[in-house]
Formats: C-alpha cells, structure tokens, sequence
C-alpha cells in the first residue's frame, strides 16, 4: 500500500516519456561488472590498511575492535544515504537533456565524487568537528563521547531517509549541523551543574549563514547565468527542451557533461569530508594508539616542530599577564576553549602548554613512539592549542602584532599537521560508501528534480546554469572551509532557472523543498538530543 506524504502535492507535469525509458533500463552487465569490482577493489584497500594499522595496536579486550566496526558501520551509513540526495543532484540535468545515459552519468559523476574526496584537504572535516562540545571531543572515547557520535549519525540518517523516502531533495549538511548543535544542547542541559559546554554558537552561526545563503546565491546566479546566455549567446537550441531521445549539439553537451563533473568534484571535496571528521574522531576514541597522532611526521619536521614551538611560546611570552599564576594549564586552556572567555592565566597557561608539548617530543624525537597511554593526552594538548589560537585569532582576545601573529599561525599549522589527518583509506572508504548510495537511490531524487520543480522540460540552457552555479558555489565553500548544501544549491538553482526563463514552478515541490529546509534543523536537533540522552543513560 503506498505511503502518503506528509507534505502537500500537486499533480506533476506530463511526464517526458523519452526520459523515464531511459530511467527504467537496468544497467549493463559490463558496466555493473565494472563498478562492482572497482567496489571490492576499493574496499579490500581501505580493510587492509585499516587491519595493517591496527595490528601495531595491542589490546587485552576485543571490545574496542568490536565497537570501532559498530561505529564505522554507521558513520558510513551517513554518507551512503548522503548519496542518495546529494550525490544524485549532480547529474540530474545531464540525464533529463540527453547528453549522458543515466546509468553512464551516476557512474561518471561517482567517479569524479571520488576523485574529489580522495583530493579534499580535510578543512571542512575539522570545522564540522570544531562545533562539538570540547569535553565531548576530548573524551570521545568515554561513554559519552560514543553516545555523541551515535546521536548524531543516526538523527542523520533517519531524517535523510525519511525526505529521500518522499523524494525530497534535502541537505545532508543542514542535517548534520542540527544534529550536532542538539548534541551540544543536551549535553549542556544534561550537565548544567559542572559548567560543560553546549554549542559554539559563533562557529554555528558562521557555518549557519553558508547553509542560509546559499541557496539563495544558487537562485539568483542560476537565473542571472540565464539571462546573461540568452544576451550574449543567441543560439536558440540553446533554450528548447529537448526532442525525443536525442542528445544536444556537441558543444552544448560537452558544456553540460563539463559542468556535472565539476559539481560531482566539488561535491566530493565539500560534502565527503563530513563523514570523514567524524570518522576520526571514532577511530581517535577507539584505537588512540594508531589515529591520534599523525605518524607520517618525519624526524625532520618533528625537529621543524621543536623550533617553532619554542618561537610561539617566546611570543607568547609578551604577552602574559603580570602575576599570572597556573595550576593545571591544561584544565585553563580547556575553559579558555569552552567559554571563549579570556583570564589573566590564559596566555601563561597556553604557553606552559606549548612548552610541554614540545619537550615530549623533544624526549621522544617521532610521535609514533609516544607511549601508548600518552597518546591520547597529548593529542588532546595539541587539539586544545590549537583551538585556543583558533580562539584568540578570531576573537582578538590578545592583541598580537603582525609578525607575531605570523608565527603563531605558523606552530598552528604544525600542529594541526600533527593531529588533524585524514588516513588515505579513510577517504577511499568515504567515496566508496557515497558511490554505492548514489547506485541504489539516484532515481527518486533525480526525478524530481528533473521535472517536479518547473512547469516545463529543463531546456539545455537551464540545466548548465545550475550546474555552473552549483559547480562554482561549492567549490567557493570548499576554499574556505564551509559546509554548504548541494542539493540545496542545485536544486535552487533549477528553480532559478525556471523563473529566469518565465516557464513557472510547481509550487507543491517548491513549498516540500522551502518545508524540509525549514524543518530540517529543529527535527533534527530533537532527534539528535533525544538520543543522546538516552545513549548517554545506556552507556
């Protein structure tokens, strides 16, 4: 018996015929040989580096191994339902004009979502972590750091399949930030008696405002691109639906074929990177001893890090506060990071911490013979610097000169070079899960946004004008490290295209789209603090 939606719908458009013949074809054996090998290929990669790395690691208990497959199991999940929306929007257009057959265009564009993931920095995978309340991060192998990564994947998830359900376009970043901002509600209100900390509202609001603009950058671009083609390009095969089954002019369809690579690569390095944050901070809490510290470091650059170091903290140095007195620098620099409220001790405290962390590896001369039950402690060190001259430099808590500021940004890249890496494996297995998504559930997302946001077919004109928009707006976010939507940007882009052109919209899915952009963040901050608690009562 079908389901109905619990959103409002109008009767569709006549469907194009042309299209759904090629939608309904099953794909070829050849090419599902193909992609089923490149699977297994990719994933015996990712599981032997993964067993290599933890055989170095020596355990009493086979519950750590046991909860790191759990957890990776469902980090995974995410972003095997993130291909299903987002992965999908990529190659709508290039399917409903004709330019690729639809089983050539998902395996296309889930060739360049690899090559994007595999290729992304990882800046917008540690500012998605940079949200999370710091003891949680900090703890994350405790109880409550499991419950906060399990909370927040599984609110994730239920969500994403619920809209892709309904065929709902919807953003899985818009997802997961609610996520993470309940999981830092409830944790507050869950502890409100020991001064915990909630959300990093100025890190939210930033993140916030990429989510909230976005889309309407993809309008107003994708319209404007429009309008400026139909000026200056005169071509009217341009801005005709297409006929029948027939692919465009060739310069048209290398255009659309150009723009959909594009936004499949920018989608990789932007969305891919989500799930590969959260990925470490599973393998960091699980197996320390393998993840917390980046063991590629060189001697060489741990004696570069020697160096520095000792030039942050001589710059530090000016600027303590006379008296100043520190008792644990760590427990100081952890409220600095918590409250991004600045004391007397604050910047003594950062530079004992700075000057520790530098005489361990001085002691030691690689990370990778850190002793086994420091590893985490020191790892935590170097995450909170890191954090607290994150702090100081967005908030002008001291007020350093130039050069010195310099310098210090210069020990942040070491350190970060230290503790925030991505495992090679880590984004084979990301790219892979996004792949297989994309593969089982393309169709319903690609429908609608193919023929249930405008009145008319997309014309070839249209479909490369929000691509071009989404192509050039995610890759943007992905420079500076922001989360955007792409889903969000594309399909508002479609809806831009379709004002531009005067052909109308079907205002039933604009309005589903408006409704889960809106909804989106409160249900899943409820679903996500919902359960947290009740992890959290379980662990």
């Amino acid at each position: 018996m079908a389901t109905a939606s619990p959103f409002p719908v109008e009767p569709p458009v006549a469907p194009p015929s042309a299209v759904h013949a090629k939608l309904s074809k099953s794909p070829g054996k050849i090419g599902s040989a193909i992609f089923l090998g490149a699977l297994a290929i990719g994933f015996v990669y990712a599981a032997y580096h993964l067993i290599s790395d933890l055989s170095a690691v020596h355990s009493s208990s086979i519950f750590p191994f046991v909860l790191l497959g759990i957890a990776l199991l469902v980090a995974l999940g995410f972003e095997f339902v993130n291909g299903f929306h987002d992965t999908a929007n990529a190659v709508a257009t290039v399917i409903y004009t004709h330019s690729l057959d639809p089983h050539i265009a998902v395996a296309w564009s889930g060739m360049w979502n690899f090559i994007g993931v595999v290729l992304s920095t990882g800046a917008v995978a540690f500012g998605i972590i940079s949200l999370l309340p710091v003891e949680l991060i900090l703890q994350v192998g405790s109880g409550a750091g499991f419950a906060m990564v399990f909370a927040l994947l599984t609110a994730a998830i239920i969500w994403n399949l619920g809209t892709w359900y309904f065929g709902i376009p919807n953003s899985s970043s818009h997802t997961l930030i609610g996520s993470i901002i309940g999981v830092g509600i409830a944790n507050q209100l869950m502890q409100a008696r020991t001064a915990t900390s909630g959300v990093d509202w100025a890190q939210a609001l930033n993140v916030g405002k990429s989510l909230l603009f976005s889309p309407i950058v993809g309008f107003v671009l994708a319209a404007s691109i429009l309008s400026l083609s139909k000026f200056f390009i005169r071509d009217p095969r341009l801005y005709k639906a297409p006929e029948g089954d027939a692919p465009p002019p060739p310069w048209i369809r290398a255009l659309l074929i150009l723009t959909c690579t594009g936004v499949s690569f920018a989608h990789g390095s932007n969305d891919g990177q989500k799930g590969m944050g959260l990925i470490m901070l599973i393998l960091i809490g699980t197996v320390p001893t393998a993840y917390a510290l980046n063991h590629a470091i060189t001697p060489q650059q741990s004696a570069e890090f020697v160096a520095i170091s000792q030039q942050a903290a001589n710059v530090l140095d000016k600027y303590v506060t006379p008296g100043a007195v520190v008792g644990d620098p760590r427990d100081d620099v952890t409220a600095y990071v918590r409250t991004k409220e600045m004391t007397s001790n604050t910047v003594l405290a950062l530079r004992s911490l700075i000057n520790g962390i530098s005489t361990e590896v001085v002691n030691y001369k690689e990370l990778r013979y850190i002793p086994q039950d420091q590893v985490r402690n020191f790892r935590n060190d170097m995450y909170l610097v890191s954090e607290a001259l994150r702090i100081m430099q967005k908030s002008g808590h001291a007020e350093v000169s130039a050069a010195d500021a310099t310098v210090l940004a210069t020990y942040k890249k070491h350190i970060d070079h230290a503790t925030k890496f991505i495992p090679t494996w880590v984004k084979v297995a990301v790219a892979l899960a996004l792949g297989l998504g994309t593969m089982i559930g393309w169709k319903r997302i690609v429908i609608t946004v193919g023929e249930k946001i405008g009145k008319d077919h997309l014309t070839y004109g249209q479909g490369a004008a929000a691509e071009i928009t989404a192509m050039l707006t995610i890759g943007a976010a992905d420079m500076y490290g922001l989360p955007v939507s792409t889903t969000h940007v594309l399909s508002s882009g479609v809806a831009g295209t379709m004002a531009a052109n005067g052909t109308g919209l079907q205002w039933a899915t604009v309005r589903n789209l408006i409704m889960a952009w809106v909804l989106t963040l409160p249900v899943a901050i409820v679903l996500s603090a919902t359960l947290f608690w009740a992890f959290a009562k379980m662990s």
